[in-house]
């Protein structure tokens, strides 16, 4: 199992960073594209990395959100052969609402374009937790159970802020290895802690071996950032790789207070297991 971040907003020397999320995972004898980014960062990064999109066997979107789902028109013309997941909420007109300003959020136009443009036999709609591949699955839905999550932001579907948008879409990635599941999350609007808990209770495992993604924690309020640190150091973790939107306030929470190693997450940066 290989995984290299592709887009984030912090980058390795010599590469691009935006506000954005994309991640290329090789496990099972598949290749799995983990959302596409905002912006011209995936083109190149992937340019100076050596990497080649058009072989990739499958792409999944974590949800609907502009900075996951840039660039999908042009990767899903050059990995042509490449079986779309999603979930069927990923296509719908959204807005983040601040100072009484909206803002869309959905995915670009040419997006949901393409999606629609796709034979059927290339889209897989998600609805429950789904196997991409020899080991490697998707959440579907993430129940919220929770007191202390939510979404993590003022996201509505309106641009009047009448109709919360709960983000149902929110999808997380789980790999299983013998050292524990990899898990990678995009945003994580369900709640980091409620997907934990849900992939817990699919797989029966409690060790995980690496936490990798964004956690969207960046406007956390106290309640929930100690809650949320409280729980994770409870888990058998053992390491956390913190990406794009987590924020840096939870960043510093977490290497202070988990009783494992944390790291900033970076485009560029590699995580992989040996063992079979």
């Amino acid at each position: 199992m290989k995984l290299t971040i592709l887009t984030d907003n912090r980058a390795a020397p010599g590469l691009t960073c935006e506000h954005g999320f994309a991640v290329l995972i090789e496990t099972g004898g598949k290749r799995i594209l983990f959302d596409t980014g905002q912006l011209t960062a995936i083109d190149a990064n992937c340019r100076a990395l050596g990497i080649d999109l058009s072989d990739i066997d499958i792409i999944v979107l974590s949800h609907g959100h502009y900075d996951h789902t840039g660039n999908l028109a042009d990767v899903l013309r050059i990995a042509d052969r490449a079986t779309l997941y999603l979930h069927p909420s990923a296509l719908i007109e959204r807005y983040s609402i601040r100072n009484d300003k909206p803002k869309p959020i959905d995915m670009p136009e040419t997006a949901k374009q393409a999606i629609n443009g796709l034979p059927k036999e290339r889209v897989v709609w998600v609805t429950e937790p789904t196997r991409l591949t020899d080991g490697a699955f998707l959440t579907g839905p993430v129940p919220r159970q929770t007191t202390f999550e939510d979404t993590g932001g003022p996201f509505f579907f309106d641009p009047d802020g009448k109709t919360p948008d709960p983000i149902e879409d929110d999808l997380s990635l789980w790999i299983e290895k013998p050292e524990g599941l990899i898990v990678l999350a995009g945003c994580c609007h369900a709640g980091i802690v409620n997907t934990l808990d849900y992939i817990e209770s699919i797989t029966g495992q409690k060790r995980i071996a690496t936490l990798i993604g964004g956690m969207h924690l960046s406007a956390a309020s106290p309640e929930r950032l100690n809650r949320t640190v409280a729980s994770l150091a409870n888990r058998d973790i053992s390491r956390l790789i913190a990406c794009h939107c987590t924020g840096q306030a939870a960043v510093e929470r977490f290497s202070k207070e988990l009783p494992y190693p944390v790291e900033a997450g970076y485009a560029g940066m590699v995580v992989e297991s040996a063992n079979e």
